[in-house]
């Protein structure tokens, strides 16, 4: 077994979650997963981590939003450092584009907050920042609804990396 996933199994509830909240900052989401502890083996952690995501509600959605950065930002608001630091990880090929795309993402970026009121969330590991601008300017033309799933799968698939990541430390 992970020795990671081994030694956060016996950490009492609270410090559990803390762990977990680096890697998606939904409490509730947080709080569903450490309820189903122990477990045997990663493989486990990430299929609940995906079964309780999938319960969760827009207001938990909104909570794991408001954690990450705007593409091409340091820093959200209420971000652990932890989290901060996958984010400029995850966000590293955006650091390689042209100022010119760069002031395009951040006019969309605000169009798009505009538009559904959260932060444009996409699984940014791998992808430039002219990737990521051509898939936002694909999703402002979503309704609200399709974009909430969107943006919610879009975190799921964040979760799992950072879970990964995690357990790798």
């Amino acid at each position: 077994m992970n020795s990671i996933l081994a030694t956060w199994n016996e950490l009492d509830g609270d410090s559990a979650v803390t762990e977990l909240l680096s890697c998606c900052a939904a409490k509730r989401w947080a709080d569903a997963v450490v309820a189903r502890r122990p477990f045997d083996s990663e493989q486990s952690l990430y299929a609940v981590a995906d079964h309780a995501w999938a319960a969760m509600q827009e207001s938990d959605w909104m909570e794991a939003f408001a954690a990450h950065p705007r593409i091409g930002e340091r820093k959200a608001q209420n971000a652990s450092t932890r989290s901060t630091a996958w984010s400029a990880q995850e966000q590293s090929e955006a650091e390689k584009a042209k100022s010119e795309v760069m002031n395009q993402l951040a006019l969309s970026n605000k169009q798009y907050e505009e538009l559904f009121g959260f932060t444009y969330i996409i699984c940014a590991t791998g992808k430039s920042a002219e990737e990521m601008l051509h898939i936002l300017h694909r999703r402002l033309a979503s309704d609200r609804q399709a974009e909430l799933a969107e943006a919610a799968e879009q975190q799921r698939q964040i979760t799992q990396i950072r879970l990964r990541k995690w357990l790798a430390a």
